[in-house]
């Protein structure tokens, strides 16, 4: 058990240490604002610990508050790092749709266009959620067709479309999994299960093509033979 915590540790310490590197890159002063966080946090409770007379206790206190605080300052100027170099990359919606928590199956790219402007599906109990990510004049086209389809097959399930960007009457990278996760519940778990089966039978436009997770590469094309919007 000693050896395996042993091994274990530095893949973790690594972990740590490249997410710092990725972060650092996009966000130079996150170790200057890491370092002001944790000395003002342990400043704070030690000269606390000084006026009522515990010096120790709280400055022992201090410390760890200070490494907590630390922890998620980084945490989110990472995730912000990490969707800033995502954003405006093919697929980089896909890779916000697979950190959804459970209770959402994502099916990636069931439409796309030669100009790879891309259509994610997501279903929940919110219902179906289209996630679209690319030029908006163009994707007004792919929506339609994909509402019409889901109209046909699905008719009595809501669907919700999501037009990724940061322009009027679009989501942010960055917020939509909180969209996603906004959205009203009007479907029950049994429900959620027919309409993935019945949207499994149908098929997707990729459903035979291997896709890689994360953004899609900017040279893919599609394969002969796949159908195009």
């Amino acid at each position: 058990m000693a050896r395996k915590a042993t091994s274990e540790n530095p893949g973790r310490l690594k972990q740590i240490a490249l997410t710092y590197k990725m972060t650092k890159r996009s966000d130079s002063k996150v170790g200057l604002v890491l370092a002001a966080v944790g000395l003002v946090t342990f400043g704070v409770l030690l000269a606390i610990g000084f006026l009522i007379g515990h010096p120790v206790y709280l400055g022992i206190l201090g410390a760890l508050l200070a490494f907590l605080a630390m922890a998620i300052v980084f945490g989110r100027r990472a995730e912000a790092a990490a969707f800033g170099q995502m954003e405006g990359q093919p697929g980089a919606a896909a890779a916000v749709l697979e950190n959804v928590k459970r209770g959402w199956t994502v099916t990636p790219a069931v439409a796309m266009n030669r100009q790879q402007d891309v259509i994610h599906r997501a279903v929940g109990k919110a219902g179906i959620v289209l996630v679209a990510e690319g030029n908006p004049n163009r994707l007004k086209g792919l929506l339609a067709a994909e509402k019409r389809k889901m109209a046909r097959i699905v008719s009595d399930v809501p669907v919700h479309d999501v037009t990724v960007g940061n322009g009027e009457g679009q989501v942010p990278l960055k917020k939509v999994r909180t969209h996603l996760l906004k959205l009203p519940r009007v479907l029950t778990g049994p429900q959620v299960t027919t309409v993935n089966d019945r949207l499994r039978a149908m098929g997707d436009l990729m459903s035979n093509m291997p896709m890689p997770k994360g953004p899609l590469p900017k040279g893919m094309r599609m394969p002969k033979g796949g159908r195009m919007r």
